[in-house]
């Protein structure tokens, strides 16, 4: 039978993923042309209008930007404080874009910018070990054997394991510059790794997530994502979720 998936209807419309559809469905607030449905097969046909909380929802045609982020703002689009948010660097038409996950007020990089709720959910659900690179310096050297202990994991919050894999680029008596890499999403994990020996961040700054790099952008600049690096992108998710 031609047609789409319900949940893959309503996950291209950017609303949501499509675990978060499948819920939406069994939970009774999706209709199709008037009737409720809660079927998570069941099948949406082109001329078919389909309604999440008595709202219609259509697929979008999904972009994909990435985006180098300045130090100063904040990964949201909007702030009960105040504060200045990465949506202040953007033009209206990239509103309705949401980041791949977050960085903090503090660090730069490479923001992923994207209405495709799928392809977020791939991107930061946590069975999925996606590699994310960030450039890291501190005001001190650092021991070998405190690599070595990020490697295999620090308790940053009760019940919360920290890894990371650490690569030193430069170091003297004063500083160490590092290469990180992540493969979870804990909130502010590579600040609270460091602050676990005492150490203080003095830079952050993102520069890969999965096959996305920094390369060609400066920063507070914004580029579209090629069709062809997205498809890598893909196959390289499909890749590592079969591991």
């Amino acid at each position: 039978m031609s047609g789409t998936r319900l949940n893959k209807y309503i996950a291209s419309s950017g609303l949501c993923s499509r675990r978060k559809a499948d819920e939406l469905i069994e939970s009774g607030v999706v209709n199709v042309n008037g009737k409720i449905i809660k079927e998570l097969g069941y099948i949406v046909q082109e001329k078919d209008k389909v309604f999440v909380n008595q709202k219609l929802v259509r697929p979008a045609r999904h972009e994909y930007y990435k985006f180098y982020k300045p130090a100063g703002y904040i990964t949201t689009s909007d702030d009960e404080k105040g504060r200045k948010t990465i949506y202040d660097l953007l033009p209206e038409s990239m509103y309705s874009l949401k980041p791949v996950g977050r960085l903090d007020k503090d660090s730069t990089g490479l923001l992923i910018l994207t209405n495709d709720g799928e392809l977020i959910n791939e991107l930061t659900h946590p069975s999925v070990k996606v590699p994310k690179i960030y450039i890291v310096t501190i005001e001190s050297r650092i021991h070998p054997h405190q690599l070595q202990e990020m490697a295999s994991g620090i308790e940053i919050e009760e019940g919360k394991m920290a890894y990371a894999d650490v690569m030193v680029l430069e170091a003297d008596n004063r500083h160490t510059m590092m290469q990180i890499t992540l493969y979870q999403g804990l909130n502010r994990q590579i600040r609270k790794m460091f602050e676990h020996f005492g150490y203080e961040v003095k830079s952050l700054k993102r520069i890969q997530h999965a096959t996305i790099s920094i390369e060609g952008l400066r920063r507070g600049e914004f580029k579209p994502i090629k069709p062809q690096q997205i498809k890598e992108l893909r196959n390289f998710l499909n890749r590592i979720s079969k591991k």
